[in-house]
């Protein structure tokens, strides 16, 4: 098992085995029940109810890797510097400046650096993914209404 040594690093990623598939689909509808409460029973038989937190990062996991998806866990920080927000974004570090100088993502200042919060980065990239995919859509409708694209294959109007 790999420990945490530093933040912001990715752990080594997992992919479910063969031989594992039937398990992770038993514990994937397991986790999908309404009202439960999953507890973790230790090797001297002591059970810990598995708090609210770790339980949704188990649930995504277990789902990802019941649908054949490698894993990866990312530890961040709740403030980010610039090239790690820019990392994140798959954007360059100047342009992200640009972004945090225009007020498009809020950022503080630590003396001269500017730290970026990460629920502040992830509510812009989720801003940005929807404005990407309604633009693609419109441009889809467009490209059909004009004769240019097949509808049957597009997979955007679901």
């Amino acid at each position: 098992m790999k420990t945490i040594t530093e933040q912001n690093l990715p752990l080594e990623s997992v992919m479910a085995q063969e031989p594992e598939k039937s398990s992770i689909k038993h514990l994937e509808s397991i986790l999908q029940l309404e009202g439960a409460q999953p507890k973790l029973v230790g090797a001297d038989g002591k059970e810990i109810q598995i708090p609210e937190s770790v339980y949704q990062i188990l649930h995504q996991a277990v789902h990802a890797l019941a649908l054949g998806k490698v894993i990866s866990v990312v530890i961040q920080d709740r403030e980010l510097t610039t090239q790690k927000a820019a990392d994140i974004l798959k954007v360059s570090r100047p342009y992200l400046i640009k972004l945090l100088d225009q007020g498009e993502i809020p950022c503080i200042r630590v003396g001269t650096h500017r730290r970026v919060r990460f629920d502040d980065l992830m509510k812009y990239k989720e801003e940005r993914d929807t404005k990407r995919r309604e633009g693609i859509k419109q441009f889809t409708q467009f490209l059909e209404a004009e004769g240019f694209y097949d509808d049957e294959s597009s997979e955007l109007d679901q």
